[in-house]
């Protein structure tokens, strides 16, 4: 179940949600064909990257490298969409995954990303509050199993070069599966360098077709009862279930960058984003102003689900500017602003300046900020009316605005002296980041990275 997190930067995002009375033997079933798929992909092309090549060709990526990356992620605030706006966010998820980049040929690269992601959240424990104990709260975790989901992916790509290295295509494909949501994606690119490669123009294009298995707040589910209702009158919601469970994403995007001179390097790029299906989270309760309010102890109940409509359109546009100073020092500037027609628009800055200290050693202090508008939709809790189309109380969907602080260090050895079964260390990256939001969310997270490449 895809429930949004505040979004921390230099991290491999997953986003997830947990939710009420899961079948584990339902959830094992499906992470266990992932994982054969996986393997089968992983030995298949690891075979096929082993036969013999007698070309003396000098080879797009020399030797097999292999990335492996490790995050750990916690969040806290008061207003979680799973309980119409208020109640606890707390969330941690750790992730790892692994990158293996292969050279199949002079020309050819295949890349395999996999991962897991576990995590732990207490606003999706509350999807069903009663599965853990008797006396129930928005402000607390439900600790029954729907508390823990796990979701796992695979992103295999294939990229060709050129024979004089001025044109790069690329294809690739996206698998994901958690217990309510499934992601399939497929998509591409065209890369050409001009100007003896001191110009690149870059497009590509993605497809993501998903699938939600509609997982409903309890008290909305068929047949459900409870004797500790409390209100005024008969709690007798007016909610019916959606019609169609399918979210369809299109992109395609455009990016130009420009050596600009011998210490200044520019890009700018375009993206168009358009999604069409069931773009409300299915257990995301609102609350209205115009109903009776009913409870189970201090939890209460939903007076409907959020509403969104059937189709988005995203455009961002930005751009990067990169200065070398020295040998010590260089600048990495970023931009974008973006739009959408649910009325959301926003700015993004951010700046980077990777600091060497030894020959060996690299300091990475950031900092990211971050303000949108809110969603032509968006109503805290008890402020839509029941006669509204569309309404939600998800803060992602509100005005905020957020400070992102981040500082990291890489150990970079290029005799790749340590070595591990016949690879040889690269780097190694450590980056801490502290995320904190106007509407009281606050996040950080820790991320470990490994190159290892063939000896």
């Amino acid at each position: 179940m895809a429930e949004k997190r505040a979004e921390v930067v230099d991290v491999t995002k997953m986003t997830a949600l947990v939710i009420g009375n899961k079948p584990i033997n339902q959830q094992s079933k499906s992470l266990n064909n992932l994982v054969v798929v996986i393997l089968g992909t992983l030995c298949f092309f690891t075979g096929w990257s082993q036969q013999t090549d007698t070309s003396y060709k000098r080879r797009v990526l020399e030797t097999s490298e292999v990335n492996v990356l490790f995050s750990y992620y916690s969040q806290d605030g008061q207003n979680a969409a799973v309980t119409g706006g208020e109640g606890t966010e707390e969330l941690t998820d750790a992730t790892s995954s692994i990158v293996l980049r292969m050279p199949m040929n002079e020309d050819d690269i295949l890349t395999v990303d996999v991962g897991l992601s576990a995590y732990t959240s207490a606003s999706s424990s509350n999807v069903n509050p009663l599965d853990g104990g008797l006396s129930v709260t928005t402000f607390d975790a439900s600790s029954g199993e729907s508390r823990k989901d796990l979701l796992a992916y695979i992103n295999p790509s294939y990229q060709h070069s050129s024979e004089d290295r001025n044109s790069i295509w690329s294809a690739n494909i996206y698998f994901s599966s958690e217990y309510d949501y499934f992601s399939f994606g497929f998509g591409g690119s065209y890369t050409r360098l001009f100007n003896e490669k001191n110009t690149e123009l870059t497009f590509s294009s993605r497809v993501f077709l998903d699938k939600w298995n509609a997982i409903y707040p309890i008290e909305l589910r068929d047949g459900f009862f409870d004797d500790r209702i409390t209100g005024t009158g008969t709690y007798n919601p007016n909610f019916t279930e959606f019609g169609k469970e399918n979210r369809n994403s299109y992109t395609l995007s455009l990016s130009f960058s420009q050596i600009l001179s011998r210490k200044l390097q520019g890009a700018l790029f375009v993206d168009l984003v358009t999604q069409t299906g069931l773009l409300s989270t299915p257990f995301q309760r609102v609350y209205f102003a115009d109903a009776n309010d009913f409870f189970i102890d201090d939890f209460q109940l939903a007076d409907n689900v959020e509403q969104l409509p059937d189709s988005r359109l995203k455009v961002p546009v930005g751009g990067r500017l990169n200065y070398y100073v020295n040998d010590l020092l260089v600048l990495r500037s970023y931009y974008r602003y973006y739009w959408d027609d649910w009325g959301i628009t926003s700015h993004t800055a951010s700046l980077e300046t990777p600091f060497k200290l030894t020959d060996k050693f690299t300091l990475y202090p950031s900092y990211r900020y971050y303000t949108q508008t809110a969603a032509d939709y968006f109503y805290p809790k008890e402020t839509a009316l029941s006669s509204y189309e569309f309404y939600t109380s998800d803060y992602d969907l509100s005005e905020y605005d957020a400070h992102q602080y981040g500082m990291g260090i890489q150990y970079k050895d290029i005799f790749t002296s340590a070595s591990i079964f016949n690879f040889g260390l690269k780097t190694i990256d450590l980056r801490f980041s502290q995320y904190d939001r106007s509407d009281g969310l606050n996040a950080f997270i820790v991320t470990l990275g490994t190159t290892f490449i063939g000896n």
